[in-house]
């Protein structure tokens, strides 16, 4: 083991020696992916190590030695990144969900009629900010960037952004009212009753979001590959609907 894997396991929460299988995965699936763990392990005895951040982040770690056996990323251009380092077994890895993107406000805020380019974004943000994922790094931000772009609105909002450092850190400050607007997943809105939904992006103002998900090249857990298959069951996919996902088809 090399002196930077070992610097990188000590600095891991404690707990992460217990699961028999550790998943990095996206911040937006916290929730359901808690959810689909606890059910997996009722079902199994076997358990599941979860660590959430934005997948960035993930996979800067992967890359650096940290010690997971599933990745399961936002957007698919993180996962390529780990591909082409030959970092995750190729084989394993399906598109596994999809979400939608959406403006929200703290409860109560009254839903837009649209988002459209005559949308007046700045004017609605006033002297506040409109809360987002890091627009260059992390998926939910890159998603909302491009959406906003396709609309003709980033230029008039970009100097009026709150980067956050993941999708559920810029659903916290909506939720506790630091900034009137935001940008998240709807499966962050379903996540959080102090956020409303004003109104979900157009389809085609941003790259489709899919979730794909894989083993690791270094994964050694016994387990992995069965927790794998049992995110893409039936049992899964009904926690995962529930919680504003759709899972994706494996045809």
């Amino acid at each position: 083991m090399s002196f930077l894997r070992l610097c990188l396991l000590l600095l891991l929460p404690t707990q992460l020696w217990a699961g028999n299988v550790t998943v990095f995965a996206a911040a937006s699936l916290k929730n359901a992916l808690e959810q689909v763990a606890l059910d997996w392990q009722t079902e199994t005895g076997n358990t599941a190590t979860l660590s959430f951040a934005g997948s960035s982040a993930l996979a800067r770690q992967i890359q650096a030695g940290a010690p997971a056996d599933i990745f399961i990323s936002a957007n698919p251009g993180w996962m390529d990144h780990l591909a082409a380092n030959g970092l995750i077994r190729t084989d394993t890895r399906a598109d596994l969900l999809s979400n939608t993107l959406v403006l929200i406000g703290p409860a109560g805020t009254a839903p837009l009629p649209g988002i459209t380019p005559a949308t007046d974004l700045a004017g609605l943000l006033g002297d506040d900010l409109l809360a987002m994922a890091l627009v260059d790094a992390v998926p939910a931000g890159i998603y909302g960037k491009a959406a906003l772009i396709h609309l003709n609105l980033w230029p008039t909002v970009e100097n009026k952004v709150a980067q956050a450092d993941n999708v559920r850190a810029a659903l916290a400050l909506v939720a506790l009212k630091e900034a009137p607007l935001g940008i998240t997943y709807g499966s962050d809105a379903v996540a959080e009753p102090r956020v409303t939904v004003l109104k979900t992006f157009p389809a085609e103002s941003h790259p489709p979001i899919l979730y794909p998900a894989a083993q690791t090249t270094d994964s050694a857990a016994p387990d992995a590959a069965a927790f794998l298959t049992y995110l893409r069951s039936p049992a899964a996919a009904q926690v995962f609907e529930r919680f504003g996902f759709s899972p994706v088809s494996a045809d």
